[in-house]
């Protein structure tokens, strides 16, 4: 299903191309030696790489700032081969070089990891971009519960968590455990209030807080979220039993960086679900009789979502089908119909939680400086407002105000449509993404230009590493002598590892369960679930055998399914030039030519060299099979697509336990589809796509 994308942009806008130099400059691929100029948002220069001698030839600030020449560089920003290069895909991560200068591989991953949850389609624009930049969300993007899920997810992994720090830092402050910092807070709110000079004071914090990044350490020393309990500001042991992380409320162990937080997320969504459904199906354990048998032995309805509603209402005699409910089917629609916006609104919070993160915290290759400048100079006012304003004219004027916006709607009205008719874009103009935090990028919208950096320097970046197996129960490494926590050494060991008595007796139940689950029950409910499931599995696999014949005399819809189940034979490297996949049912591989004169996408049934090279040039002319080939610049719409329907692929994934490999739609601009199936590196092959071109994306 597709997914919401997000605006990023940088500080000094360049002025967006027209799509004919579009095709002549950014397609044609930066030159070597035409080299501009461009001063950077900190008052430095870069060297910007050109197609022609001006800026508009970069169809986005993200763009420019792709081919822009980088003081720091990692192994991504480096290629002085024509070929493309590869910096470790199929290889461990600790064998991966630093990809990307000033950010760490971890860092780099995590933001990749969240941007394939992000987006799912997008498609080219030809419209003049305000901020400069693309991948905005488009106004007619619809609903759907894939996207609702990520966006809460990234609700949870900013604003909530952030939150959670937050107030974690007040609790800290409040429980004088850490004496000299509340002191020194409590003297200065003291002396402030003498002086009756409360808000020039915490406006001039916020100035140094902002402008000066030591200054948050020093006055908020970080710990380990997990670590610090909300009520009391001392030590705690996580929720977890071992501080795994440090960045998650639980502290469970992760494998990667950012692993424990986003599936925290997940579960965080999982848990909004779940006592959603059981309220829906009316779920009140407490009236259950006691040693109910039968209870015991079926599976909770409350997965069977609206099915057990309507169970729960027949089993008390009412009549819930839409024939007696009149109320039903337009309570269900204007029930969907409100959650677009409140979709959008999910999403524009923590695209701008996001952005005031970024701003404050920047990473490269964005500017540093001015965002933070910015920021200050819009509290510098409030300082002096605060300074000659008393209490009584403050409360003065906010009545005023009150009064003002009771009392003249009229004018008000009559302003806004004059504001409507001369500058119908006012709205947009004065959204913070365009105004106030204008050049400061969201998540999604930092990690499409460090796509595009390794693209514009042939070097893809490599994908997040994955494992099936599951994280250490080792806590991560913590140097307490770095905490400004009230506590000891012993005390904070004892705090980051799991109780040795405590794992001993989960140990021993664990292995009474285990003993217990060995003995001979009649448990009806889970024998006729495990005969339902195998039966369902079977089905599957037979149903799959019948798509494979109908395959082979002509069905679309049948050469779509083979192969969406893949077998360890299919399994094996691929990227970054060549994907395993398929097209019409046939095997291949998808090739991406950056390294050709016209950069494109094809496919064959035989594998490229790997150069990425023109397909033509590096495939035996006698075994060569080009089924397609399409210039990358010609590229419209990218669409993620599922290897099957979303209940098909729950029923699979519940009966088989196997993953469903997936699919892409590619459309050129001449509305011609491309649909590729069953590609074991879907979301890489997206990324890669969405990263070459000069496209100014819309996400969808």
């Amino acid at each position: 299903m597709p997914m919401p994308g997000y605006v990023f942009q940088d500080g000094q806008p360049i002025p967006d191309s027209e799509l004919h130099e579009q095709r002549q400059g950014l397609h044609a691929g930066p030159s070597s030696t035409d080299i501009t100029r461009v001063s950077t948002s900190t008052g430095s220069a870069i060297n910007t790489p050109t197609s022609s001698a001006t800026d508009g030839d970069h169809a986005t600030d993200s763009h420019a700032l792709a081919n822009a020449d980088h003081d720091e560089k990692g192994a991504a920003q480096v290629n002085e081969e024509g070929t493309v290069k590869n910096l470790g895909w199929n290889e461990h991560p600790n064998e991966i070089p630093d990809l990307v200068g000033g950010l760490e591989n971890d860092d780099l991953w995590a933001l990749i990891r969240r941007f394939d949850k992000q987006m799912y389609h997008v498609k080219a624009t030809k419209e003049p971009l305000l901020a400069g930049l693309d991948l905005n969300i488009a106004d007619e993007d619809e609903f759907s519960p894939d996207k609702l899920r990520a966006n809460v997810e990234r609700l949870y992994m900013t604003v909530i968590i952030g939150l959670m720090g937050f107030g974690k830092h007040i609790a800290r402050l409040r429980s004088w455990r850490e004496p000299r910092r509340t002191g020194a807070f409590a003297a200065v709110y003291a002396l402030a209030w003498l002086l009756n000079l409360l808000v020039p004071t915490f406006f001039t914090t916020f100035i140094v807080l902002i402008v000066y990044p030591p200054s948050r350490t020093i006055l908020f020393p970080p710990a380990p979220l997990a670590l610090v309990d909300s009520n009391t500001g001392g030590v705690q042991s996580p929720a977890a039993g071992v501080l795994g992380s440090h960045d998650s409320a639980t502290g469970a162990p992760e494998k990667h960086k950012g692993e424990a937080v986003e599936q925290e997320a997940s579960n965080f969504v999982s848990g909004i679900g779940s006592i959603a459904l059981s309220s829906a199906t009316g779920k009140h354990e407490q009236g259950d009789p006691e040693n109910d048998p039968l209870n015991s032995s079926v599976p909770d309805p409350t997965r069977m979502a609206m099915a057990g509603a309507e169970a729960k209402s027949s089993a008390q005699g009412g009549t819930p089908t839409k024939h007696h409910d009149k109320t039903k089917e337009p309570m269900e629609d204007a029930m969907w119909g409100k959650m677009r916006p409140v979709m959008h609104v999910v999403g524009d919070i923590a695209d701008g939680w996001e952005r005031f993160a970024n701003a404050l915290s920047p990473t490269p290759p964005f500017p540093t400086e001015k965002p933070r400048l910015i920021l200050a100079s819009v509290l510098v006012p409030g300082v002096a407002v605060s300074l000659l304003t008393t209490s009584a004219m403050f409360m003065r004027m906010t009545t005023f105000g009150v009064g003002v916006g009771f009392f003249s709607d009229p004018l008000i009205w009559r302003g806004l449509e004059w504001l409507n008719t001369n500058y119908p874009n006012w709205q947009k103009l004065l959204e913070i993404r365009n105004s106030l935090l204008k050049g400061v990028p969201t998540n999604a919208q930092l990690t499409i230009t460090l796509l595009r950096i390794g693209e514009a320097n042939r070097a893809p970046l490599p994908p997040p590493p994955s494992s099936d197996q599951p994280p250490p129960d080792k806590p991560k490494s913590l140097n307490s002598d770095d905490l400004a926590l009230d506590a000891s050494n012993d005390e904070i060991h004892s705090a980051i590892h799991e109780d040795p008595s405590e794992k001993e007796a989960a140990e021993a139940a664990a292995a009474t369960t285990a003993g217990a689950e060995g003995k001979p029950k009649h448990r009806h409910g889970q024998h006729i679930l495990g005969f339902f499931k195998g039966t369902t599995a079977t089905g599957v696999e037979t149903k799959l055998g019948v798509d494979k014949v109908r395959a082979k005399i002509g069905s679309a819809h049948a050469k779509n399914h083979l192969g969406v189940l893949p077998k360890a034979a299919d399994l094996g490297p691929s990227g970054p030039v060549d994907f395993k996949g398929r097209y019409k049912g046939h095997r291949g591989w998808i090739n991406i030519s950056t390294a050709a004169a016209v950069p494109c996408v094809s496919w064959s049934k035989e594998i490229s060299d790997g150069s990425g090279a023109a397909v033509e040039d590096t495939i035996d002319k006698h075994r060569k099979n080009v089924a397609f080939k399409v210039p990358i610049r010609e590229i419209q719409e990218l669409k993620k697509v599922g290897g099957l329907g979303w209940k098909a692929k729950i029923v699979v994934g519940w009966a088989t336990g196997k993953t469903v490999a997936d699919g892409l739609e590619i459309t050129d601009k001449e509305g011609n589809v491309w649909k590729l199936t069953a590609i074991q590196y879907r979301e890489e092959l997206f990324n890669r796509l969405a990263a070459i071109g000069g496209q100014k994306w819309e996400a969808w």
